[in-house]
């Protein structure tokens, strides 16, 4: 396998600009995580605390320093905020909302291990995230069932190299790069032995909501895979975009990562042409390609943020009119059972 040493890796990555921020362990663990801390922290009204501790306690707050930074104070209707303050309106039970809308549960052969679709495979990398969405699809998903120890990924490994129809391993979570990369390279070394692997895709949110993840620790193992490298990101919103996110982006560029994003369509957060539009534009100027649009999984707790088909439709075909079409994302929705996802047209 192929090692770079710290002096070489300056000479083809970019640096990453130096900042005072803790390092990114540090700001994952220092995660907001009181929904009171919240509203003081951005000088909202203390009426909205009796809502926000109920959702918390149904699924609770996390925010990293880096994207709370990036919400505006005193705005309840920010669109960075809407996506991880809780609500009241998370207890309301919706017919249709579910704990599993994807029925993974029906796809999991091996512990963290769930495979729907052919030619690929998602492993549970990691439990937890840098950041708790409060529209997660996994919000109730059961990571103590799924996390693998040592021996239960052999065991998953073994049933990737027993099926050469299996041409890539997707990094899913939780977060995956929640994970130490002592852990991911030893991951990441053992995929890549299985000679019928292509490639590697690893979906993540830390790029955005801790830019100084993307360190020259991760960067060394990631580029000195042999599988060609993806990584999706999930961008809801133009404002999601800061400097020191397209500075993490450039330095996964410079190791030969393919950037791609998926949004889910939310109500309140990005559901207009002009916020579409920009995102899409913002996506493109910071080396990411738009991928999916999706429409929200029913998962109970998070109807409110749900837009109906024949809307999201409407806004995809006038989103067709502004953009041209390497900028258009695909409207998808995913239903159980299919092998694919399902295009809105």
């Amino acid at each position: 396998m192929i090692t770079r040493s710290p002096a070489s890796l300056q000479r083809v990555i970019p640096m990453a600009k130096e900042t005072n921020h803790p390092g990114w362990q540090a700001q994952l663990s220092g995660a907001l995580r009181d929904p009171r801390a919240l509203l003081v922290r951005l000088g909202l009204d203390e009426a909205l605390l009796p809502g926000a501790e109920v959702g918390h306690d149904l699924f609770e707050v996390r925010v990293p320093e880096a994207y709370l930074a990036r919400i505006r104070s005193g705005d309840p209707e920010d669109p960075l905020l809407r996506q991880v303050l809780p609500l009241g309106v998370e207890t309301d039970s919706v017919q249709g909302f579910v704990s599993d809308p994807l029925e993974e549960a029906e796809h999991t052969p091996r512990p963290g291990l769930i495979h729907k679709y052919a030619g690929r495979v998602l492993l549970i990398a990691s439990p937890i995230c840098a950041i708790n969405c409060r529209y997660c699809f996994r919000r109730q998903f059961p990571y103590a069932e799924n996390s693998p120890s040592r021996t239960q990924w052999n065991d998953a490994l073994d049933y990737l190299r027993n099926d050469t129809s299996i041409a890539e391993a997707i990094l899913s979570g939780g977060d995956p790069l929640a994970s130490s990369d002592k852990r991911l390279a030893w991951l990441a070394e053992r995929l890549e032995e299985i000679p019928h692997l292509k490639r590697l895709r690893i979906h993540t949110r830390l790029p955005v909501v801790i830019p100084d993840r993307i360190d020259d620790a991760l960067l060394c193992w990631l580029g000195a895979t042999r599988l060609q490298k993806v990584i999706v990101l999930h961008i809801n919103h133009a404002n999601e975009i800061d400097d020191a996110v397209i500075n993490a982006c450039a330095r996964l560029r410079s190791i030969g990562v393919t950037l791609l994003n998926q949004s889910v369509l939310l109500r309140g957060v990005n559901d207009d042409i002009e916020t579409l539009a920009t995102l899409s534009e913002r996506l493109f100027e910071a080396g990411i390609l738009p991928y999916y649009l999706h429409v929200l999984d029913p998962v109970s707790g998070a109807a409110h943020f749900d837009v109906p088909d024949e809307e999201a439709v409407a806004l995809v075909a006038a989103l067709r009119e502004r953009l041209a079409g390497f900028l258009m994302p695909r409207l998808v929705r995913e239903v159980p059972g299919e092998r694919s996802k399902t295009p809105l047209n």
